[in-house]
């Protein structure tokens, strides 16, 4: 791991303990960190706290205060962070069920959220049992036990139901009016692709080796290749490419 990044969760994990005490009972590297696949100056740091017990709204505050970029600052784009109860974490709820969220960092608008109820939903509710799906596979333990151990897997009716209301998200976004390369159009077609290695494989990528391995079997979509190399420099897809391959996800996810 990067040093700065290992300094940085070892620092956040300090700080959340001072807050919490005993009650910090898991600390874990989600998103592209648990995956491998942490690029420097490019990813966010995601990481999933567990508690024993709720949190009341005085220590919700104080956590973030310890934990937001200006009291602690993120190496990376910035910090999404959720804090969850134990009991939470274990159930495989696909509700979003949190105690904090916080994003924060130089380069990633602020968001702090203390009630599920409180976020809106325009911006989406499948997130977080999503991110609990990855965290109980490839979560990586700072504190605690094993994540497949602190996290429990959906059911796969609450899977495919939380896929295929991603997929519809990203569908309602903007699209540009013109034909031309859309920039982020190549991370919606690489989250189109972890959605279904997922659904088809059951296993979660990084969006780039699940782009790959849509390849690698013969899938005929040229904008998945053109959404790898513009991870590496290279024109994104256009919005028309983006939305048409994430529709023929979603109606394959749904069946």
């Amino acid at each position: 791991m990067d040093s700065d990044l290992q300094r940085y969760l070892d620092d956040l994990v300090a700080a959340a303990r001072d807050v919490l005490g005993a009650d910090l009972v898991g600390a874990y590297a989600a998103g592209s960190v648990g995956l491998g696949a942490y690029q420097a100056g490019r990813s966010d740091v995601d990481v999933a706290l567990v508690s024993a017990g709720p949190l009341t709204d005085a220590v919700k505050r104080a956590l973030v205060a310890r934990l937001r970029h200006e009291a602690l600052p993120c190496p990376a784009r910035g910090l999404e962070l959720v804090v969850y109860q134990r009991a939470v974490a274990a159930s495989g709820t696909p509700e979003p069920a949190f105690e904090v969220e916080l994003n924060t960092g130089s380069r990633m608008p602020f968001r702090c959220t203390l009630d599920p109820a409180d976020r809106p939903a325009a911006d989406g509710r499948f997130w977080y049992g999503l991110d609990r799906s990855i965290l109980h596979q490839s979560g990586l333990p700072l504190l605690g036990p094993p994540a497949g151990e602190a996290f429990a897997d959906l059911a796969p009716a609450d899977l495919r139901r939380l896929l295929t209301e991603a997929l519809s998200w990203w569908l309602a976004l903007p699209t540009p009016p013109d034909d031309q390369p859309a920039p982020g159009a190549e991370d919606a077609v690489l989250g189109a692709c972890r959605s279904l290695v997922r659904h088809r494989d059951g296993v979660w990528l990084a969006k780039v080796a699940a782009g790959q391995r849509l390849i690698d079997v013969g899938d005929p979509a040229e904008v998945i290749r053109r959404a790898v190399a513009a991870r590496h420099g290279g024109p994104p897809p256009t919005g028309a490419q983006a939305r048409a391959f994430q529709q023929r996800v979603r109606d394959e996810i749904a069946g």
